[in-house]
């Protein structure tokens, strides 16, 4: 499981090398227009269920072959965890036995050479999903798709299944215990805001009612956990930059981005003393250049230049990784960069000629082992080569390729941009309105979070 100030280069196979350039600029207009029309979240208007639920799907393994009832036991570190490895008879895995006031349990964790993102999708309605959507009063009308009347499910009960080891089963007080005391945020787009809804349902349910809070500030998104002096955090900063569609009333896409290249320490000055911190910046990024401020966004500047969006990202990216080394200490801060999050809006691109972007689709795609669904492979070598070069150890969650194999996943027709669900004749023009770039939950982020789950109980 390479994840420490490495990164795992992707089996793509080359990129077309002639491309027209009037099809591109056409395809990146259709794109652009596309984007306009489905909002990103304005997180002003989103409202959770009102029910709540301290029930829990979880199921872990003990040594001791006692489930009490499918949670993990609870046990402090203030106790004592005394942790041994055996050998598995997977020479790919190994036990983590904890002994906790005589309790024991078994984990069982990938070895470091696994490469827990190359694998394949496998249904199990066993064990997931991971929770329940109705379970979960955090969550949002922009992700709950079954609220919102999707009438399949099936999209709820894929795992993810490593090619040569096994993920830890789930264990949200396993996780609670390593959080205890500290502090966790997501840093990015909506892509990011989304995945803390996701991981704040898989662990909500083993926390007393009155022990948890969930509140909104204009940047920030934050969750306590009182019971373990914890917190799960978002920090809304789409370009990592600073842009001007960070203010929340630019956030719903219909206005051009600017961002200012370099300016980066206001958003970074809320990043700091955090001890998990995990990043993103794609979906922002969909233009074949890119607006550059001249000036300053305090004085009211507007006056910009356009450059390359690869020269762009690139520069952004170093601007991030020049703060994370001159800000983070890597014995306090564990650092995570979560790879491009894909759309999938050309149906051909799974051999659907008569579908309509992801509308309708069910399952994931099984059976095209070369797979192009448009993600931008030239932005994704730049992360890789950055991240890479950080001074300071790095994990990189490769999300790419195994979210390219789920059409099935998006929240399509159900989602609720502006905080309203579609009307029927929205909804009877998926080519206009389908939202092919949001995920519903429970669904694919919570995947994305097994995976920075089981690296993050791996450091200890």
């Amino acid at each position: 499981m390479k994840h420490v100030g490495m990164t795992q280069r992707s089996n793509y196979f080359p990129i077309v090398t002639i491309v027209v350039f009037s099809t591109l600029f056409f395809g990146f207009f259709l794109y652009n227009e596309y984007m306009k029309i489905i909002p990103f979240p304005d997180f002003r208007h989103q409202k959770g269920f009102l029910e709540s639920s301290n029930s829990s799907d979880v199921k872990v393994q003990e040594t001791n072959g006692e489930h009490n009832d499918g949670k993990a036991e609870g046990e402090t570190q203030e106790a004592g965890t005394e942790e041994k490895y055996q050998e598995s008879n997977d020479l790919n895995l190994i036990i983590v036995e904890e002994k906790d006031d005589g309790d024991n349990k078994r984990v069982v964790l990938p070895l470091e050479e696994c490469d827990i993102f190359s694998g394949e999708w496998v249904f199990d309605d066993g064990s997931h999903p991971l929770y329940k959507e109705e379970e979960c009063e955090f969550l949002t009308e922009m992700v709950t798709c079954q609220k919102n009347r999707r009438p399949d499910s099936l999209y709820q009960k894929w795992r993810w299944q490593p090619r040569y080891c096994s993920l830890p089963k789930f264990d949200a007080k396993l996780l609670l215990e390593k959080l205890r005391g500290k502090r966790l945020m997501f840093v990015g787009d909506s892509i990011h805001f989304s995945q803390m809804l996701s991981m704040v349902c898989m662990v909500q349910s083993v926390i007393p009612p009155e022990k948890k809070s969930f509140s909104y500030t204009s940047y920030t998104t934050v969750f306590k956990m009182e019971e373990y002096n914890a917190t799960l955090k978002f920090y809304w900063a789409p370009f990592l930059v600073e842009s001007n569609v960070d203010p929340p009333t630019m956030r719903d896409g219909t206005v051009d981005p600017i961002i200012k290249l370099e300016s980066i320490s206001k958003h970074g000055d809320n990043w700091k003393n955090v001890d998990y911190l995990i990043f993103n910046t794609y979906i922002w990024w969909r233009y074949p250049t890119m607006k550059v401020l001249r000036g300053s966004f305090n004085e009211g500047a507007t006056d910009y230049v356009e450059i390359d969006q690869n020269i762009a990202y690139e520069s952004v990216l170093k601007s991030w990784a020049k703060w994370v080394e001159e800000n983070v200490d890597p014995d306090r801060t564990s650092v995570f960069f979560s790879s491009l999050a894909p759309s999938h809006m050309k149906s051909s691109a799974w051999n659907n000629k008569n579908g309509i972007k992801c509308a309708n689709e069910t399952t994931p795609i099984l059976n095209i082992s070369t797979l192009d669904v448009g993600t931008n492979h030239q932005l994704f070598a730049i992360v890789e080569n950055v991240t890479h070069s950080l001074k300071i150890p790095l994990h990189f969650l490769n999300i790419t390729t195994l979210s390219e194999y789920r059409k099935d996943a998006h929240t399509s027709i159900y989602a609720a941009p502006g905080g309203k669900l579609l009307i029927p004749e929205q909804k009877s023009d998926p080519a206009k309105y389908a939202d092919c770039v949001h995920w519903c939950l429970p669904g694919l982020p919570d995947t994305w979070n097994e995976l920075l789950y089981t690296l993050i109980i791996s450091q200890t």
